[in-house]
């Protein structure tokens, strides 16, 4: 059979929880130095074909590598373009109650996409080893910007932020294709900052900076409209937002209502939507979305905690969203990953299944399949 193209009913965002053997192996190599690269890779080669069978086995239609190559969700993508470096220094970024390890990117140079990105080969592993549909998510054009101090951008150049942008759109274009020539059809890129940019005290610390949030909204929906808008026809993007994940923390909160105009105007194809807490605010927004093809996954399912939602409950919050965009044009995800940093989110391997089975559950339920 022909595993039916993207947007599936029933997807994920893209992380999950890294197997002990694979964190044992990762401190082995970068911090005690003890095994080789290739002794790592065969335990992460191990590990992401465990993974893949696991989201097959519960009936996803595409699968991820789980990140479990990375670090973060983020930076390790970020490290590798052209231009990028990684400095640790002495304080993280803060989330609710706990701080990110201190790993700050830095632009040291002219931005780029490289040939040999690792990304790449990261994909073409996964495509390797599954029957259904492999994808890849990787940090959206505005985490270049949004997460990189000013004093840490270095080029001349960039002092003009109109050149920064158009340096990063066309590196983020670079990469499209690249991933396209790679056999990549389903490319994911996760451009939080849209809803970070929602929460008064982001929104406060960007003014502080001498910067106007809402024009970094419209300013970061601009990289991904030309990042994306020469992409070949068969290939579908789509994009992921949520508040911060890092060890079941968040770091912000706020409705969609300030952004969401620029976020259906990106041209995506599939919005990843978080809404599993009131910090995600009403359902209103959804009402933007255009009439179409163009399809949001509110992910009312949280990967936070391992309470398992119940499906009525689900399907109420369905026809609630329902009164805002076509039921036709919506699907169901959970509201991150599950992992977003090698550490993970308060819950165990098993309960991490039992949560991507109740999204596939929920698509059967309320559309009828998972690719309907």
């Amino acid at each position: 059979m022909t595993t039916p193209r993207p947007p599936y009913r029933a997807d994920h965002v893209g992380s999950l929880l890294r197997p002990e053997k694979v964190k044992a192996a990762r401190k082995r190599f970068y911090d005690e130095k003890t095994i080789s690269a290739g002794e790592l890779k065969a335990v992460e080669d191990e590990a992401i074909r465990e993974a893949i069978a696991m989201q097959e086995s519960v009936g996803l239609t595409c699968v991820t590598d789980g990140e479990m190559r990375r670090s973060f969700w983020h930076y390790d993508f970020m490290g590798e373009l052209t231009g990028f470096d990684l400095e640790e220094r002495n304080e993280g970024v803060q989330f609710a109650g706990v701080k990110l390890r201190p790993v700050f990117p830095t632009i040291k140079g002219l931005l780029d996409f490289p040939a040999n990105h690792p990304h790449l080969e990261h994909f073409k592993f996964v495509a390797a080893n599954t029957k259904v549909t492999p994808k890849i998510s990787i940090p959206g054009p505005s985490c270049c910007h949004f997460r990189t101090a000013k004093a840490d951008i270095l080029p001349p150049e960039y002092a003009d932020p109109d050149r920064l942008f158009a340096d990063v759109a066309a590196t983020y274009k670079k990469a499209v294709q690249a991933f396209y020539d790679a056999g990549c059809r389903y490319l994911q890129m996760d451009d939080i900052f849209f809803a970070y940019l929602c929460d008064p005290k982001h929104r406060a610390a960007k003014q502080e900076e001498g910067q106007d949030p809402d024009a970094l909204i419209d300013r970061y929906a601009w990289m991904m409209r030309e990042a994306i808008k020469d992409r070949p026809q068969d290939m579908v993007i789509g994009m992921h937002m949520c508040r911060g994940n890092f060890r079941s923390t968040h770091a912000a909160e706020g409705a969609y209502d300030l952004a969401a105009e620029a976020i259906f105007s990106t041209g995506v194809d599939i919005f990843f939507m978080e809404y599993d807490t009131e910090r995600s605010g009403g359902l209103e927004p959804l009402k933007l979305l255009p009439k179409g093809k163009q399809r949001v996954l509110p992910g009312f399912i949280t990967t936070k905690k391992a309470e398992l939602e119940n499906i009525d409950w689900l399907k109420r919050k369905f026809d609630e969203a329902s009164k805002f965009a076509d039921i036709d044009q919506l699907g169901i995800a959970p509201q991150c990953g599950f992992a977003s940093t090698e550490e993970g989110n308060a819950i165990t391997e098993d309960e991490q299944r039992r949560k991507l089975e109740l999204v596939v559950k929920t698509a059967e339920a309320i559309w009828g399949g998972v690719a309907a």
